[in-house]
């Protein structure tokens, strides 16, 4: 038997990753009828079906989700090769793929605009999504997610500021409800409810003093994308539980109130992370420096504050 070539792998992959020809033909830059031949000549050459095809759904086989399985890991080994090679080259080139999720693209984003500046022949393919995938099955340099979400086979690049939840509410609504002194008093109190990505309805999380609480709050509206909960709770529909970042704006302009600070602590932020420590591109090795740089940059702000902020304690 012949062997493959890496133009139908990455067919096969991509035609998996979106259980699309047509999705997949689009990422690839080719037509949909050449995307289905070089997949069906694969097929024909290996002696098995690889998908599933009926007029609405594509899918894999038995036998097509084993040979991912073990393809996808093989070719990242390959692509890592050649950008390896390529990294001795005087300019820094290639595609870095990132998976993470709206919200930490948005706090992202700052570094990756910084990024491309730098290395204006380098480019970056953001996909974003709630639910947490497989990056070396789905064909992702890193992804950049929470930390407390980061597999722990994967190595974790920290950045950020640590990560607050916050309670907020409009001035309207609190004029006709009384501020929640107490997460239990949520019960009084209409909450926009939050929805994940698996399908299940997120319950708020508080802590204080060793005291964990976890609320399912009440309410009439329940939606899955911050910036909605953001103008329900600006309407005065309720109260909604979204991090610091995305509340700050809101704070400051005095369109939201913030309550029960005291019941959230601050968490660990954001992390890139990539598997293992061989083999890394060279476009993701400068990534990650600009974002040590970019910590090491925002340190002595943090210190800074941390410092004013105990000044402030003492004097009181």
């Amino acid at each position: 038997m012949k062997t493959s070539g890496l133009s139908e792998l990455e067919a096969v992959l991509a035609v998996a990753r979106h259980r699309s020809f047509r999705a997949a033909a689009t990422e690839l830059g080719v037509s949909t009828s050449a995307l289905s031949h070089t997949v069906a000549a694969l097929e024909a050459r290996i002696g098995v079906r690889l998908f599933n095809r009926t007029t609405r759904s594509v899918s894999l086989s038995e036998a097509g989700a084993q040979f991912v399985d073990s393809v996808a890991p093989a070719l990242s080994t390959i692509r890592v090769a050649i950008e390896q090679a390529s990294s001795f080259s005087d300019t820094l080139s290639g595609t870095l793929r990132i998976n993470t999720s709206a919200g930490a693209a948005r706090q992202a984003m700052p570094i990756f605009i910084a990024f491309l500046q730098r290395y204006p022949d380098m480019k970056l393919d953001i996909v974003t999504e709630g639910r947490l995938i497989d990056i070396v099955v789905e064909g992702f340099d890193a992804g950049i997610r929470l930390a407390e979400l980061v597999p722990q086979d994967m190595i974790a690049v920290p950045f950020g500021h640590k990560l607050r939840f916050a309670v907020v509410g409009s001035p309207g609504y609190f004029a006709r409800h009384k501020p929640p002194r107490t997460p239990a008093d949520l019960n009084a109190h209409l909450c926009i409810r939050t929805r994940m990505p698996s399908g299940a309805i997120y319950q708020w999380e508080f802590e204080r003093h060793g005291e964990a609480v976890r609320i399912d709050g009440k309410g009439s509206l329940t939606l899955d994308e911050p910036g909605l909960m953001l103008d329900a709770a600006r309407a005065g529909l309720g109260l909604t539980y979204l991090t610091e970042w995305n509340v700050a704006a809101d704070l400051q302009a005095g369109t939201l109130m913030r309550v029960l600070e005291d019941w959230t602590p601050p968490l660990d932020g954001l992390c890139l992370y990539y598997p293992g420590r061989r083999h890394v591109p060279a476009g993701l090795r400068a990534l990650i420096d600009m974002i040590r740089e970019h910590a090491d940059a925002q340190r002595p702000h943090r210190e800074s504050a941390s410092s004013k902020k105990k000044a402030r304690s003492v004097r009181r």
